[in-house]
């Protein structure tokens, strides 16, 4: 029976993995919130602030078993493994599904966002001067945020790196989203769809015997990109997840209002209503990225109409809400069958 519940546990964190991989994807939503409301948010910052010295010498000297049990590398490996699969299968079809029904993606999103506010909240008790401002300076910076104006694409390799480092606050900092940061540096397409799409591309002519590749100075540079933003990535999610173990040690509870407030601020980039804006060239026409699609530069939000189509849309809200609500179900049950 507990091997079978091990087996089950194991299946779930690649489960959550997926999630986290294509939440991360999706401009506006948070990988850090789906580790927050599934319950291994502070297991994840404190699994990835083991990557440190002693892990280091642990790894240069040999002992892989010893490293990989320090840094609790069957939570991380499994984790990761989902986010990776997810890139290539989950968030391809999120592509999909934001063309072709954008407001009822946005909707559910919106509706997880808001689910994620009560989860994260309805425990929180300590209520006093200092955490009541956090919570409101982490509304005003996460709606500000959503407002900013997007930056020119730049695949200088240095700014690539600061992008990695900066992006993968999404997994670390619930309510800031990652993906939409990318947007605002303007390096989303390059990053989280040319550069992938070439690594895609490659792994497929590498299966089937095809190294034309490697002479191809457009694909190579797309590998270089996507190595230098993934170096950047590794070293942004150490690095903050080692100031957050700190800040969550001896400020949780303001950390956890700011948190909060950051995820309430999230709400105005995730808002259903809003028509995109795509980026254009000199001529008017629509700039398109690799797959043909046209490149998002920002959104226009507004107030919707009572019509069919808004209704549909309120119910894929209470949708999200749901999804939330069930996972905090899921986890009380786990944890009472543990217990």
């Amino acid at each position: 029976m507990e091997s079978t519940r091990s087996l089950k546990d194991r299946v779930f964190l690649v489960i959550k993995g997926l999630a986290m991989g294509a939440a991360n994807k999706v401009p506006g939503v948070s990988g850090g919130v789906v580790a927050f409301v599934a319950g291994f948010y502070e297991e994840f910052i404190y699994s990835l602030q083991r990557v440190n010295k002693k892990a280091l010498k642990l790894l240069l000297g040999g002992r892989f078993k010893s490293f990989y049990r320090y840094i609790n590398g069957k939570f991380l490996f499994l984790l990761f493994l989902g986010m990776i699969i997810s890139y290539f299968s989950v968030s391809k079809l999120l592509d999909y599904l934001i063309v072709h029904y954008e407001l009822y993606v946005w909707s559910t999103f919106f509706g997880m966002i808001i689910g994620s506010i009560y989860y994260i909240s309805k425990d929180f008790k300590d209520w006093n001067p200092k955490t009541i401002g956090a919570l409101i300076i982490g509304i005003i910076v996460g709606i500000s945020i959503s407002f900013l104006d997007p930056a020119k694409e730049n695949d200088n390799l240095f700014f690539v790196f600061l992008c990695g480092i900066i992006s993968v606050s999404g997994m670390t900092l619930p309510g800031f989203s990652g993906s939409f940061i990318l947007i605002l540096l303007g390096n989303y397409v390059l990053l989280l769809v040319d550069s992938v799409n070439a690594l895609y591309d490659t792994i497929a002519d590498i299966f089937s015997g095809n190294f034309n590749f490697l002479k191809d100075q457009a694909r190579i540079r797309m590998l270089k990109v996507l190595s230098i933003f993934t170096l950047g990535s590794v070293t942004g999610l150490v690095t903050f997840s080692h100031v957050l173990n700190y800040i969550l040690k001896h400020y949780k509870s303001i950390t956890m209002a700011t948190i909060i407030g950051f995820i309430i601020g999230s709400l105005g980039v995730v808002w259903p209503w809003k028509k995109t804006i795509h980026q254009t060239l000199e001529n008017g026409s629509q700039k398109l990225d690799s797959k043909g699609l046209p490149i998002i530069e920002n959104y226009k939000r507004f107030l919707p109409e009572l019509n069919s189509e808004t209704y549909i849309a309120i119910a894929y809200i209470l949708l999200g809400i749901f999804i939330v609500l069930a996972l905090e179900l899921y986890g009380r049950r786990t944890k009472r069958i543990k217990a």
